[in-house]
C-alpha cells in the first residue's frame, strides 16, 4: 500500500482556499480517516511549519491528527545526505539563496523528499508545487523528486489514485 507524504501546502492551501473547515467538512473527515489508517503521513518539519502559527489549522491538526502522523526525521539522515549532496552539486544552476533555503535544516522540503526516498517503493510526496526545472531562485519539490525517482502528486491526484469520493 502506498503512503502519501504530505507537504505543509497540502494543509495550508486546503484550509485557506480550497476546502475551508466550515464549508468542506467531508474533505476534512476524509483526511482524518486517511491519517488514522496511515495512508497519509508527514514529517516533523511540516508540523513545525504548520504549528508556528497559532491559528485554526494548528488547532485542527492538534485535535484531529494521530500522535504518530508527523514522523521523526532523524532516522532518514542517510537519505537526507543524498538529497543534500544532489542539491550541492546543482550550485551552478540554483542561486545561493535558493540552495540555502532548501538545505536549511528547519525547512521541510528536503526532508519530505528524503522521507520518501528512504522508502522509495512505497512513498509518494503530495505537494502543490509544480516542476520548474529552469527556475534558479527556488528549489522545487517536484524537481528534486524527479532527480531521485521519487513519485509525487497533488491533493486531487492523490484522492483519485486512492479512489476517494466525498
Amino acid at each position: 500500500m502506498s503512503v502519501y507524504v504530505v507537504d505543509s501546502n497540502f494543509f495550508i492551501q486546503a484550509h485557506r482556499t480550497s476546502y475551508p473547515f466550515d464549508v468542506a467538512t467531508s474533505f476534512w473527515g476524509k483526511i482524518i480517516n486517511l491519517a488514522e489508517n496511515g495512508t497519509i503521513v508527514s514529517v516533523d518539519k511540516v508540523k513545525n511549519e504548520i504549528y508556528k502559527n497559532d491559528d485554526e489549522l494548528k488547532q485542527w491538526c492538534e485535535i484531529n491528527l494521530p500522535d504518530n502522523f508527523f514522523r521523526d526525521t532523524t532516522s532518514i539522515l542517510p537519505s537526507y545526505a543524498i538529497v543534500a549532496s544532489w542539491a550541492a552539486t546543482r550550485n551552478s544552476h540554483y542561486l545561493p539563496n535558493a540552495l540555502s533555503e532548501f538545505l536549511d535544516a528547519d525547512e521541510a522540503d528536503a526532508w519530505l523528499v528524503s522521507f520518501a526516498l528512504a522508502d522509495l517503493a512505497n512513498c509518494i510526496v503530495v505537494t502543490h508545487e509544480l516542476s520548474e526545472p529552469m527556475r534558479r531562485n527556488k528549489v522545487k519539490i517536484p524537481d528534486v523528486c524527479l532527480a531521485h525517482g521519487v513519485q509525487y502528486c497533488n491533493t486531487i491526484q492523490m484522492l483519485r489514485q486512492l479512489g476517494e469520493r466525498f
